[in-house]
């Protein structure tokens, strides 16, 4: 990948060093889920953020090595939205997977950069070129996942489903869906295929769970 390795001269005001990382982190995600991985340069980078190259460079090798770091960064930050959300709360497991389901179709709100994935974003971009963000992106996309692993087995559990039904593979189902809707719901340049894609996914659901899709629609989740 293209490694921006020539600081230029310090022209923003001098910064404390941690908080300009936080800075150029925080600017990373905006401008990232903006306008992509590639069309983020260092330059830009820099004066978003109000810092200088200098402190780019001290905090990270290149630009790759910023994007690596943007996606563990992404994740530690939603990573606390998540574990504070409501969806956590229904007795039943199954509830809470269908709460969870409509947490993030609440989430989905205002400009599409505003509610599309950071990580999934980047790795579009860079998959083929660069190991450490494909790599980044994967663990944040499947940590996530791994978060639903437990409602979702005791929800089979409960209703005693075996194979070809897994916790796993269900859980990264969740997010392959709505990965994909992003992808169209940009494509489309509004919000409505995301939407549907996790409507459809609850229906899903209640077939596997309840053995009626229709059950999707009336399901509470409070």
């Amino acid at each position: 990948m293209k490694n921006d390795n020539h600081p230029a001269a310090a022209s923003p005001a001098r910064i404390p060093r941690g908080e300009a990382r936080t800075r150029l982190l925080d600017t990373a995600l905006r401008l990232i889920r903006e306008q992509g991985f590639a069309a983020t340069s260092v330059d830009a980078l820099c004066k978003e953020a109000g810092v200088t190259k200098g402190a780019f460079f001290h905090h990270f090798d290149s630009k790759e090595a910023l994007g690596a770091a943007a996606a563990d960064y992404w994740s530690e930050t939603t990573s606390a939205l998540f574990a504070g959300a409501p969806y956590h709360a229904p007795a039943d497991p199954l509830d809470r997977v269908f709460a969870y389901l409509d947490f993030r179709a609440a989430l989905i709100d205002g400009e599409i950069a505003e509610f599309t994935c950071l990580v999934g974003t980047m790795v579009q971009e860079t998959y083929g070129s660069s190991d450490a963000i494909r790599d980044a992106c994967n663990r944040s996309i499947t940590g996530h996942a791994a978060t639903l692993e437990a409602d979702i087995q005791a929800a089979l559990d409960a209703r005693g489903i075996g194979e070809p039904y897994t916790a796993s593979s269900l859980a990264l189902l969740t997010q392959t869906v709505i990965q994909g809707g992003f992808i169209t719901a940009k494509a489309a340049g509004h919000k409505g295929p995301v939407l549907d894609a996790i409507a459809h996914l609850k229906r899903y659901f209640a077939f596997i769970f309840d053995g009626s899709a229709a059950r999707a629609d009336t399901r509470s989740a409070a």
